[in-house]
């Protein structure tokens, strides 16, 4: 049976606006870039859609931000919100460190690996074998469970009530789908393929009103406004 009470807690992960990078496709970690003015436009429209009170994100039921410490999604944030507070910033979601691949595309990547000798048995996937020089799988699922550890003693005490317990969450294309994973349970190398397009807002929540029944909600229906 669906659950049909719109109370449970939710997390909104959201990835900031379009780059110059996005664009090339070019992988961007540790690089602070900013966003584009088209990148800017897309939060506006995303925030004029979703953000509001009685919006599916209705302020006055968030009861935490958390960003990533690079400056594109701090401003894709203030964007979306009109604020320029009530955030906290934090390396968990800062995008996976890709080390030497920072500023490379996938094609350039694996040109790269094969003159150090790498995958000569199997093609490089970043979910299986990390970064050269940057962050292994295994290091970024650490900071990704610490920050869920964190949200779940959050909205654990609120699975029926009418307290403020959302919580949202301004990542990167990489890590939001990281987070995704891991919030499901699943390892980096389960083959769960995720989308998340700049700008765009994912939710992710629980079954049954139960702290221990991580869910991804797969889609929302909106009432008509009167």
């Amino acid at each position: 049976m669906p659950d049909k009470d719109a109370s449970t807690p939710r997390v909104f992960l959201m990835r900031h606006g379009e780059t110059e990078w996005t664009i090339n496709g070019r992988y961007t970690g540790k690089s602070d870039i900013s966003m584009t003015a088209h990148g800017e436009h897309e939060i506006i429209g995303t925030g004029e859609t979703v953000y509001g009170p009685g919006k599916l994100i209705d302020p006055a039921k968030v009861a935490k931000v958390w960003l990533s410490p690079r400056k594109r999604a701090i401003k894709t944030y203030e964007l979306l919100s009109g604020k320029t507070d009530g955030y906290e910033i934090t390396e968990s979601l800062a995008e996976w460190d890709y080390g030497l691949y920072d500023g490379l595309k996938t094609n350039e990547i694996r040109e790269l690996r094969a003159s150090h000798g790498l995958d000569k048995e199997r093609s490089w996937d970043i979910w299986r074998d990390g970064c050269e020089e940057g962050e292994t799988p295994a290091q970024v699922t650490a900071r990704i469970d610490q920050l869920i550890a964190e949200i779940r003693a959050l909205q654990a005490p609120h699975m029926k009530d009418d307290a403020p317990k959302d919580v949202i969450l301004v990542a990167h294309g990489h890590l939001t789908r990281a987070f995704a994973k891991r919030w499901l349970g699943y390892d980096m190398s389960f083959p769960l393929s995720l989308m998340m397009q700049p700008g765009g807002v994912g939710i992710l929540s629980y079954q049954h009103h139960n702290i221990d029944e991580p869910a991804l909600l797969l889609g929302i229906g909106f009432p008509k406004q009167e």
